[in-house]
């Protein structure tokens, strides 16, 4: 009992060493990423503590502060209704976090499913799936999200699953790249060559083998589809107007107002530019660092801090 306690505890203490040599290589090779990383942490927390950071209600009404200029009660002014535009932009961060983590992670398990099966299997079931891949994505992305939206209606549901199923088919060949270029190494070949069940490779040999570029990807596309939601909210086919969206304030209060306060136009945009900027700046140090031909090379910022050394 002793020595499943002292393995145990030799494990936990493996992993933190490995988390806490992760997060040094990312602070001293990759600087932006880290950055960005903080960004990330920042929108969770104010995603998730949003009713305990926001001055008042997200749809709390003072009709005799409208057109608030910024003070000590409305740091960030308040709109045509006398809300307080600071809690709208905190409370949208929480839209945006639970819209972002919950497509992105629908996104990747649909391009799992079909990414990871086709590069799998192979033949002619890849070969008629990615002909409908490709068809898919002959379409404008966009123009895919606003008819699908216009049929299913407005809400949160709905935009969350619409953002999942049709990223994931798009995003499926990134999987199945990631899939087809293990399938020749050697542990796999030896896996097959002794008869261990096609479902048991697939779970045990694949996907942890897959694990990091799709980490990356979940990564990268949380801005992807933040962005798309507040593309669909300033059309007017995201979220109703009573909830506080990014993109819904950009259409709805940025584009009648903006003259009279910019402020309304100002920093749901401005949010918008500095989430999005964290997330693929932290994705793309997250595939600096997970890449193993990189390793050890501090990734392009190592990689060109070793070529100046030299010169």
């Amino acid at each position: 009992m002793e020595a499943t306690e002292v393995a145990a505890e030799q494990v936990e203490r493996k992993r933190r060493s490995r988390l806490m040599e992760f997060i040094r290589r990312l602070v001293r090779e990759q600087p932006l990423g880290t950055v960005g990383g903080i960004i990330v942490l920042l929108l969770l927390f104010c995603g998730i503590f949003a009713d305990l950071l926001a001055p008042y209600g997200m749809n709390e009404i003072h009709l005799l502060d409208r057109y608030a200029p910024p003070s000590w009660k409305y740091p960030l002014g308040a709109d045509q209704l006398g809300r307080d535009i600071l809690s709208r932009i905190i409370h949208g961060a929480r839209i945006s976090v639970i819209i972002g983590l919950s497509a992105t992670s629908i996104n990747l398990v649909v391009a799992l499913l079909i990414g990871a099966t086709t590069g799998f299997f192979g033949g002619k079931f890849d070969m008629v799936v990615q002909r409908f891949v490709d068809a898919w994505m002959a379409f404008p992305g966009l123009l895919i999200l606003i008819t699908v939206m216009s049929l299913v209606g407005q809400g949160q549901l709905q935009i969350i699953l619409v953002l999942g199923i049709v990223g994931g088919i798009s995003g499926s060949r990134i999987a199945r790249s990631a899939v087809i270029g293990i399938k020749e190494n050697v542990y796999f070949l030896a896996a097959r060559a002794v008869g261990v069940p096609m479902h048991q490779i697939l779970f045990r040999h694949v996907l942890p083998n897959i694990m990091a570029p799709m980490i990356v990807i979940f990564t990268v596309t949380i801005g992807d589809v933040i962005i798309a939601e507040a593309s669909l909210s300033f059309l007017g086919l995201g979220l109703p107007p009573d909830v506080a969206s990014w993109g819904g304030r950009l259409s709805w209060e940025g584009r009648r107002y903006m003259e009279r306060v910019p402020a309304l136009a100002l920093w749901p945009g401005f949010s918008l530019f500095i989430v999005v900027w964290g997330t693929n700046m932290f994705g793309d140090a997250l595939r600096d660092l997970l890449n193993p031909s990189l390793r050890g090379g501090g990734g392009r910022y190592g990689a060109a801090k070793t070529k100046r050394a030299l010169k």
